[in-house]
């Protein structure tokens, strides 16, 4: 316990998300929302911010993803071991589920900056001799399971994670909730209240004032829901608080954990100004602010560029708002560095699949979790178009991501890829690696030449990839939703699909038509303006759309207000 007496002291704001991606070794994180919780650490750590991390250990990871022989995805557990790299606390608090009381540990992991700030991370655990057997396995696996195995984490996360911090000794004045996983522990602030003589609106109020709320999806899909009949055989006919408030904070015929949060939370915001905008229509009368996210420059910079940026700004990792000065830098200078990332990247498509790709053709990128509305097959609609653009302008498309094991159509496409990556075989190289994660994503953002991004707008919340590739001076073209909207200028950070109000059903031509005569003519014909416009997408993207941005907005605007 010692090793949290450095942080007690000044600590005063817990960040809650049921996933974060802290290293690529722990299997704590499924996508795009961990990933942000990572880089969120990483820049608190930066800049010496008071808060603490709450997540699970997810023991089994999210999935190891296996392709067979059809192209089909294969699902197994990705597990890792969490004594390597985590310290057990001596400390323990329960919470009920099901009548009965299951205890929950944490684990100690510290995130640390060059500079010497230091932020924790508490990964909760059910791993318990304690516990009965089907409640040590609550904390194993990160998304898995049916309806009851979810909300019983999000008890262990959003109550758990309350009453360790308490039990610790942290004195909490904020809490931040990352996605609505974590909207229990409204409620469990709100019970702590009762007997009070403090009138309700009064207790509410106070809760709200407690409480930050960041929803990341506008997808209907991705708002956890749960049936009152669920929620009273796991909470308890009583709950933390009466079901008739229950029902009027958290919806009248199931229970939202994004109403809840809602309801629950003074400051409310969406991850970029086009998903704040697609939110507050979802749900009219609520204020929902912006702050757009951001990259930790230092993580998702490749080595070569790192190197680069060194050599004419010593601070550029802590203040990447600096990067503008990167326009200075020679042409030859950016060129070789990109092309020791791309390097990088061909030697782990090859490793991972045998297919060997020409460093000297232009890299399409596409890496994303594999659902329907991102639309990964939205390049392939046309093949014979597709091959006639490829005699013209030779390149090489590269993908990789995960569907969810219960998204039959996200496995779908991933078959329909596969599929399509045979027929253009061998005239257009294209390759899909499997188990997409963390390591993966740092060669594919760096080692790309264009980062390709095709969701159905306006489903897009911000698309963090995009920012990671443009630190590297991948140029990006894709669809203006998220966060494209906001660092989009044509032909100078990058291109758009469908520009000038197309509808979607046109952007599969769009973007073919932008490859065609834009995209890769400019690559193939004009060097000096395409490397040009790679220092114009670090020095204009990697500038702005950083995680160090973003966590200074959150601490000024939102924590300290």
């Amino acid at each position: 316990m010692d090793t949290l007496q450095q942080f007690l002291r000044h600590t005063s704001i817990a960040y809650f998300s049921m996933e974060i991606a802290l290293r690529p070794e722990m299997r704590t994180y499924s996508g795009g929302l961990g990933i942000l919780a990572g880089d969120c650490a990483r820049s608190s750590a930066d800049l010496d911010l008071p808060l603490v991390f709450v997540t699970l250990v997810s023991h089994e990871g999210y999935l190891r993803q296996e392709i067979g022989s059809a192209g089909e995805q294969v699902d197994h557990p990705d597990p890792w071991r969490v004594e390597d790299w985590a310290t057990q606390l001596d400390f323990m608090a329960a919470v009920d589920i099901e009548g009965r009381s299951v205890w929950v540990r944490p684990w100690l992991y510290v995130v640390s900056c060059p500079l010497g700030g230091r932020i924790p991370v508490l990964l909760l655990d059910t791993r318990l001799e304690q516990n009965r057997p089907e409640d040590r396995s609550i904390t194993d696996r990160l998304y898995g399971g049916d309806a009851a195995y979810r909300l019983k984490q999000e008890v262990v996360l959003g109550v758990g994670g309350a009453r360790i911090l308490e039990g610790l000794g942290f004195e909490i004045r904020k809490f931040h909730l990352n996605e609505g996983h974590a909207s229990l522990l409204t409620l469990h602030l709100l019970a702590k209240q009762t007997g009070s003589d403090v009138p309700l609106q009064g207790r509410l109020d106070k809760v709200r004032e407690a409480c930050v709320f960041t929803t990341h999806t506008p997808v209907e899909a991705g708002h956890d829901r749960f049936s009152y009949d669920e929620v009273a055989r796991i909470l308890g006919h009583g709950g933390l608080v009466d079901p008739d408030l229950l029902k009027h904070l958290g919806g009248e015929d199931e229970l939202n954990m994004t109403l809840l949060a809602l309801n629950l939370s003074r400051h409310v915001n969406g991850v970029a100004e086009v998903h704040a905008e697609t939110t507050r229509l979802m749900f009219p009368g609520y204020q929902v602010g912006a702050v757009t996210n951001g990259v930790h420059v230092p993580t998702w910079a490749h080595r070569s560029f790192a190197e680069l940026f060194q050599g004419i700004l010593s601070s550029w990792a802590h203040q990447p708002e600096r990067l503008t000065r990167c326009e200075q830098l020679p042409d030859e200078a950016i060129w070789n560095a990109h092309q020791s990332a791309k390097r990088d990247l061909v030697a782990a498509v090859a490793k991972a699949t045998g297919q060997m790709l020409d460093e000297e053709r232009p890299i399409i990128a596409f890496a994303r979790r594999m659902t329907g509305y991102k639309r990964p097959h939205l390049i392939f609609t046309d093949l014979d178009r597709l091959r006639e653009i490829n005699r013209r302008y030779p390149f090489q498309i590269v993908m990789g991501g995960k569907a969810h094991p219960q998204d039959q159509e996200g496995k779908a496409l991933i078959a329909e890829i596969h599929r399509h990556i045979r027929e253009l075989a061998p005239e257009l190289p294209a390759a899909f690696v499997p188990n997409y994660d963390m390591e993966l994503a740092r060669l594919f953002v760096s080692g790309a030449d264009v980062w390709l991004n095709t969701p159905m707008p306006p489903l897009e919340a911000s698309g963090t990839s995009g920012m990671k590739a443009a630190l590297n001076g991948v140029l990006n073209l894709s669809v203006l939703d998220g966060w494209w909207s906001e660092g989009w200028v044509e032909g100078v950070t990058g291109w758009a699909i469908g520009e000038g109000g197309r509808p979607a059903k046109e952007h599969a031509s769009a973007c073919l038509e932008k490859l065609e005569r834009t995209v890769l003519p400019l690559f193939y014909e004009n060097r000096p303006r395409w490397i040009w416009m790679m220092k114009q997408s670090i020095s204009k993207i990697g500038s702005y759309f950083n995680s160090q941005r973003m966590m200074r907005r959150y601490g000024s605007e939102v924590y300290l207000s």
